[in-house]
């Protein structure tokens, strides 16, 4: 039995030291010596199996009486063996006001709920010498140097400065050019005006077969459907509704129109203003029936006069082809040559401020 026990002990001190070989804790610092309010850094470095559990040491302000922690810097990780291992540098940056040596005792590294400490570390404070028996020797801050002038740090300046003028000019002549360039009519088309409710049904059967709501799109949705009513309301009642609110286009219809046919029209824009406004998310059967409540309202509403009338036609001038392409040239140098001189002025700023600062 005792030969047993004495087997069982070796094992399990053997497979203890087995366990904390996988953890190596080591620590470095870069500077063992600094002056006073200099900085230096210690590194901590831990490798350990990967998946298992890390926690670094964590300083407020202070490791030891003297030796002060500005920073606590972000870990650092390595994979070490396919993935196997994993290597963190965790480092913090120090500094002291106080000269002496300082003895900066082993930091403790917590894996998997174990403790593992590392070695020891010194540090040596000086202070700064000063010739006490040469005090006239002390000569104070030295005044800032005026850099000397290098042709090759102004010359690219110099050079877009001379270009930036003509290019202003040929901007100012090629605006110009576009301001009277007059377009010269070609021939004109006839197409009959079509009467505000026909546009409107129109627009409708046109979102309803792209089913916007359908593909999670309720605020298009919404701000189409309504579009189409404001535009329809422009057209039938003569009042600008697209720079109208919801409530004052309700108001405006009550005054002029029947107050029965309002009614769906009112709960189609309320529901549209949640959606917009509020993030409403209306229901399938919502949606549609704020669509039927559209065309109802444009049936109800639409002029009878329009309605038998036969279709007046609409005269729409055609322009010059020739004219059209110069135009587009016009305008596309004119912005090119906008960008460049931006993009230059820009420059030519940035740079002078860094050279004269």
């Amino acid at each position: 039995m005792n030969r047993k026990k004495t087997l069982i002990i070796l094992f399990l001190g053997l497979f203890g030291k087995l366990i904390a070989q996988n953890v190596t804790i080591e620590a470095q610092i870069d500077s063992l010596q600094i002056l006073i309010g200099e900085q230096t850094k210690i590194r901590l470095e831990a490798t350990v199996d990967n998946g298992q559990e890390i926690i670094f040491p964590h300083f407020r302000d202070t490791i030891v009486r003297g030796v002060e922690v500005l920073e606590t810097l972000k870990p650092d990780t390595q994979y070490l063996n396919n993935k196997q291992r994993l290597h963190i540098t965790q480092e913090y940056l120090i500094t002291s006001f106080d000269s002496a040596l300082y003895y900066l005792p082993p930091l403790s590294v917590l894996v998997d709920q174990r403790e593992y400490k590392s070695k020891a570390l010194a540090l040596k404070v000086y202070t700064i010498p000063v010739d006490t028996e040469n005090p006239d020797h002390f000569f104070g801050q030295k005044t800032v140097m005026k850099p000397p002038f290098v042709w090759e740090d102004w010359w690219l300046l110099i050079a877009l400065s001379f270009v930036f003028i003509p290019i202003l000019v040929l901007l100012f002549y090629l605006i110009v050019r576009l301001r009277d360039n007059k377009p010269i009519i070609r021939k004109i088309k006839v197409e009959p005006k079509i009467p505000p409710h026909k546009l409107a049904m129109q627009e409708i059967e046109r979102i309803k077969n792209e089913k916007s709501w359908q593909k999670g799109e309720p605020k298009a949705y919404y701000t189409e459907l309504t579009d189409v009513i404001r535009t329809y309301i422009d057209g039938r009642y003569g009042f600008n509704a697209m720079e109208m609110t919801s409530s004052e286009i309700i108001d405006k219809l009550m005054s002029i129109g029947n107050k029965e046919d309002i009614k769906e029209l009112r709960l189609l824009f309320q529901t549209a203003d949640l959606v917009k406004f509020a993030k409403h998310s209306p229901l399938m059967n919502e949606n549609d029936a704020n669509l039927i409540n559209a065309i109802d309202f444009i049936n109800e509403t639409k002029s009878e006069e329009e309605e038998n009338a036969k279709p007046q036609p609409t005269e729409i001038t055609i322009i010059e082809k020739r004219s059209l392409r110069s135009k587009i040239i016009l305008i596309t140098s004119i912005v090119a040559l906008a960008t460049g001189s931006v993009v230059a002025l820009t420059y030519i700023v940035i740079r002078l401020i860094e050279l004269l600062s």
